[in-house]
């Protein structure tokens, strides 16, 4: 298994972050080199816990299709996506958030195990390491410079999420809507 880690500083709230990091729509303004669409599952807003989508897009010259679920969210410090189908033997996302006195800082840490054997070891040595690194990054510079700017209305208002509010299985979530969980942090 392989892993990248990258972080981030972003001068703006870890609400803020942390929601827009949920955003299908901002994931699908970041990939636009990769022609990335959302066809299935939640293909616009904030996804959500225990919700997946369907990602299809062309990544090293061939067209490829990843579904991911949020299977953990914690409001403002942690959420994963997992892979449910894909190219990938295995592929999960951490996506890590921390409030500091000047912003936020976003951990991203990604496991996964190329398919193919040995063929699949030596390609992502020489190139799907690489590739996943660069692609995260210019995610991560999109993600700053909207939660920087203005342009984070555009992806959160009027916008909602699920989040649980009860203790390891128990079922019970609400629904929040983003102008609330960001009240106290609106510019």
């Amino acid at each position: 298994m392989d892993t990248i880690q990258l972080e981030t500083w972003i001068d703006a709230p870890v609400e803020r972050c942390f929601l827009l990091c949920l955003s299908v729509d901002l994931h699908l303004a970041s990939a636009h080199s990769s022609q990335e669409q959302a066809v299935e599952g939640i293909t616009t807003g904030l996804i959500s816990e225990g919700e997946t989508v369907t990602f299809c897009g062309r990544h090293l010259g061939v067209k490829l299709r990843h579904k991911s679920r949020i299977d953990v969210l914690r409001p403002y410090s942690y959420f994963r996506d997992v892979m449910v189908s894909g190219v990938f033997s295995h592929f999960e996302h951490e996506h890590h958030f921390a409030a500091m006195d000047d912003g936020t800082r976003l951990r991203d840490e990604i496991r996964f195990t190329a398919p193919w054997g040995a063929l699949g070891r030596l390609a992502t040595k020489m190139v799907v390491k690489r590739h996943l690194v660069a692609f995260l990054a210019k995610r991560n510079v999109i993600i700053k410079q909207v939660a920087e700017s203005n342009d984070w209305h555009r992806y959160l208002d009027g916008q909602s999420v699920t989040i649980s509010i009860a203790p390891e299985g128990i079922s019970a979530k609400k629904r929040w809507e983003a102008t609330t969980l960001l009240a106290r942090t609106q510019s």
